[in-house]
């Protein structure tokens, strides 16, 4: 069984976009539940504060979530364009 040099691209394209979008999301994920647990933690404590932290919250979420967003562009251009 030989392997051609043609698929081994196919395959390196698949195990690297695999790879960008685990990787790129875990951060993303990690950060945002620790941003929502201190929101709540805040929110529990000074319920009064609730409308500023949910929205210093949500624009902290949108902003991480971004680079969760650039790691599934670059998995799609390593899967459709090269």
């Amino acid at each position: 069984m030989n392997i051609s040099g043609e698929q081994l691209v196919e395959a390196a394209k698949y195990l690297a976009a695999g790879l960008c979008m685990g990787l790129g999301a875990i951060g993303p994920a990690i950060g945002e539940g620790i941003a929502a647990g201190h929101a709540l933690d805040g929110m529990a404590r000074q319920p009064e504060m609730e409308a500023v932290l949910l929205r210093t919250m949500i624009i902290g979420q949108a902003i991480t979530e971004s680079t969760g967003i650039y790691s599934l562009v670059v998995a799609l251009m390593l899967l459709f364009v090269v």
